[in-house]
């Protein structure tokens, strides 16, 4: 009876917990895969200058430092066990030769700025990288509320990010505590008052969903030249030609799918995955599977991208090519000084989280934020950390001293995912989550978006006179713009996100109507709506038939080496999920700069052979535009759900059973013999 017991038991525990996303993957505690993770200080971060001259090589030591700690967390996650039984053994085998590997690298740093300007001083105190366990993740965050914004990406106050440890399907993350039900955040979004003078107008700028599937892991503005310079994939919308090897000629001279061709800025984002089991194609790639970063990448239901004002005064022009990064992808471990991402659902828009991933309610849509900063410099595109050049206004509005107020970039991004269900550890439905470093497992604060200014002149010009004027204007406003309704709310920055409709009495209003939606009481300017009529071709600009060649699987570099140029035959990994056609990309030249590292922009000459795409309609095929999840592979990562398999995996638990009714009978039986 005790063994048939026991055996039912055992077998019952084990059907509950098994699959490709359990609950055992959202307990605290333990030192399992991806529970642990590694905190190493930014370098890139504390580079505020670098000579042009030697910008190359920082660039290529920098990228060489977060190939390491990426390395660093794969090989953490593959000796989970004896971490496990002896954590100090970590100390041998990972942090030790990780040390070693950032001292050789930064020393190259500060080498390469030694010959051609001031050696930096206190690089190599941040070679020692800390492993920390679960209980201690988030300390460098200085605690995180989901319920609090502060201006300018300052920060969050309140309880902290702690205990929660990471597993998910890719093994490092998300977790139960990363979720929060919308319905219980308090309205927390703030706007400085207009003054007299205040730039009221908005443009907006439709450039589709990425329906055609352009994605890659490159980082052009952090890591130009490098291939998988940012660890994970990224969404692109606007520009076609955007990888890591893109020159300054090749983003001016790309296609682009903005409904107005003068618009060939490049916007980008990390994909939101569904820790469902899918096989994606970068499952087994760089920047995809091999480095946590894995389920079905889901298509945006709708992306705004709107221009706004100053609250304190009139814009002047963005320069051409001007970086700008919002958020910061490291947030995890470098704490929560630059995110700025936010996260909601439509008709609770006035509750902005950071640390949070939203769960939404029936008939409400998860929408992700990114307002960028709004204030230049006047004289730099980009800078060294890719964030002195452009600043935040403070919370009446106001650019710093020494800065001038630019058109302020508001991007909405609208997602259909039903909210994962916790208790079954995401089986019912699936956890949803951003692509991250390995180490930042995942988790929402490290969200960030990235845009690089390539408008036309002329079409820069009429964007500041449509809102220094206080009219609505750009793709999908009326001809020659009209007076903006929101004249009278136009906000500052201060690293807000975007309210709602004043505390979700509408959940399933269209994400159209409020695209910046910047006071929750007030009518919205109505050329934000992004009609589908204007949008349908947008997807798929070029007519020229996809490349034939296979995504690269090849694996990273070697971590312990410095990355060698790039061949000139070599093609960035780009990997299509969609049916459609897309604009392959050559990029013969590369110049840039991009997030979450240090600063560069050196040209090369190193080229670029087109992208490999998956090719699934004929040329001059344009892309339709869904508003769905992108067709998940028909590859399962991992199957469940299936009733003659549970039934298969049952056979214990009936043996069980059986020996325990026989146990019974035996029993009773003894006892009649016993009267």
């Amino acid at each position: 009876m005790l063994g048939g017991g026991g055996l039912v038991a055992a077998n019952v525990y084990a059907s509950a917990t098994e699959g490709g996303t359990d609950a055992r993957v959202l307990q605290a505690g333990g030192w399992g895969p991806g529970s642990a993770t590694i905190d190493c200080p930014d370098v890139g971060s504390r580079l505020t200058s670098v000579p042009d001259d030697a910008r190359a090589d920082v660039d290529r030591e920098l990228a060489l430092l977060d190939q390491q700690v990426s390395a660093a967390y794969q090989q953490l996650q593959a000796s989970a066990q004896a971490v496990r039984q002896d954590p100090g053994s970590a100390d041998g085998t990972i942090m030790n030769p990780l040390k070693e590997k950032r001292s050789a690298a930064i020393e190259r740093i500060a080498t390469a700025i030694d010959r051609v300007g001031d050696r930096p001083q206190g690089l190599a105190d941040m070679a020692a990288c800390t492993l920390r366990p679960p209980a201690q993740q988030g300390g460098a965050q200085g605690g995180q509320n989901s319920g609090t914004q502060n201006q300018g990406g300052e920060g969050q106050n309140g309880n902290g990010q702690n205990g929660n440890g990471g597993s998910g399907q890719g093994g490092n993350g998300p977790v139960a505590a990363d979720y929060t039900d919308i319905t219980t955040v308090q309205p927390n979004v703030q706007a400085p008052a207009p003054q007299a003078d205040a730039s009221r107008g908005t443009f907006t700028s439709s450039c589709g969903v990425n329906a055609n599937g352009l994605f890659n892991s490159d980082n052009v503005i952090v890591a130009p030249g490098v291939t998988n310079g940012a660890h994970h994939f990224h969404d692109y919308i606007g520009n076609q030609s955007n990888n890591a090897f893109a020159s300054d000629d090749d983003l001016a001279n790309a296609d682009t799918s903005c409904v107005d061709q003068g618009d060939r800025s490049t916007y980008y984002w990390p994909v939101l995955r569904l820790q469902n089991g899918t096989r994606e194609r970068d499952a087994n790639a760089p920047g995809g599977g091999t480095e946590g970063n894995a389920g079905q990448i889901v298509t945006a239901k709708d992306v705004t991208l709107t221009f706004e004002g100053s609250p304190r005064g009139k814009v002047t022009a963005m320069p051409r090519l001007l970086r700008i990064i919002t958020g910061d992808a490291k947030a995890f471990v470098n704490g929560p000084a630059n995110a700025n991402a936010s996260w909601s659902c439509t008709g609770y828009e006035d509750r902005q989280l950071k640390d949070k991933y939203p769960l939404c309610p029936s008939g409400s849509d998860v929408v992700r934020t990114f307002r960028f900063q709004s204030c230049w410099d006047g004289r730099n595109i980009d800078s060294a950390n890719h964030r002195t050049h452009v600043a935040f206004a403070d919370a009446e509005g106001k650019c710093p001293g020494g800065f001038q107020a630019i058109p302020q970039l508001v991007q909405r991004i609208v997602y259909d995912v039903t909210a994962p269900s916790l208790q079954d550890g995401g089986r019912t439905h699936p956890l949803f989550a951003v692509d991250s470093f390995p180490e930042q497992q995942h988790k929402p604060v490290t969200d960030h978006g990235d845009f690089i200014n390539v408008f036309d002149e002329g079409l820069m010009r009429e964007m500041v006179d449509c809102i220094n004027s206080g009219r609505t204007c750009g793709a999908g406003g009326k001809p020659g713009g009209t007076p903006s309704p929101s004249a009278d709310a136009s906000p500052g920055d201060g690293g807000q996100a975007n309210p709602g409709n004043g505390g979700g009495e509408q959940p399933t209003q269209q994400p159209s109507e409020q695209p910046s939606a910047q006071q929750p009481t007030q009518e919205q300017p109505p050329s934000t709506e992004q009609p589908s009529s204007q949008r349908p071709s947008t997807e798929a600009p070029s007519t020229e038939a996809p490349s034939t060649e296979a995504p690269s699987t090849q694996p990273a570099d070697d971590p312990g080496t410095a990355p060698a140029p790039a061949p000139t035959t070599k093609a960035p990994r780009v990997f299509a999920t969609t049916s459609s056609t897309r604009n392959p990309s050559a990029a013969p030249n590369r110049h840039g700069s991009h997030h979450s590292g240090a600063g560069r922009s050196t040209p090369s000459s190193e080229p670029s052979t087109t992208a490999a795409a998956e090719p699934s309609a004929t040329a001059g095929q344009t892309a339709p535009q869904t508003g769905a999840q992108t067709e998940p592979q028909t590859e399962p990562q991992a199957q469940q759900g299936s009733l003659a398999e549970t039934g298969a995996h049952l056979w214990p638990g009936a043996l069980g059973a059986v020996l325990l009714i026989a146990g019974f009978v035996v029993l009773r039986r003894g006892r009649r013999s016993a009267r």
